[in-house]
């Protein structure tokens, strides 16, 4: 079981690694004015929510399985996804 959660975790991690490297690149081409913001913010929101869950679901994991110390930290990080999110949400 134990393996099979950080593998689970792995997998998310490198995901979640991918997601903000693409980012980056997006967000790069903005500045060199490769994009405009439009359609730079019309690729980026559609990633948001699958961020969101992949970092709640590695932290869930952590807790469910009891590894407090790595639970901890991610806490943090999945914390503040929820409350931009919600802040996001507040202000649409």
């Amino acid at each position: 079981m134990e393996a099979a959660v950080f593998i689970l975790s792995l997998i998310d991690c490198c995901a979640l690694i991918f997601l903000a490297v693409y980012f980056i690149i997006t967000l790069s081409d903005l500045e060199c004015d490769y994009i405009n913001a439009r359609a730079c913010c019309s690729k980026l929101n559609k990633w948001v929510i699958p961020e969101l869950v992949g970092q709640a679901l590695a932290t869930v994991l952590m807790l469910f399985s009891l590894h407090w110390f790595i639970f901890l930290l991610n806490l943090p990080v999945a914390s503040w996804n929820v409350y931009s999110m919600i802040l996001a949400l507040i202000n649409d």
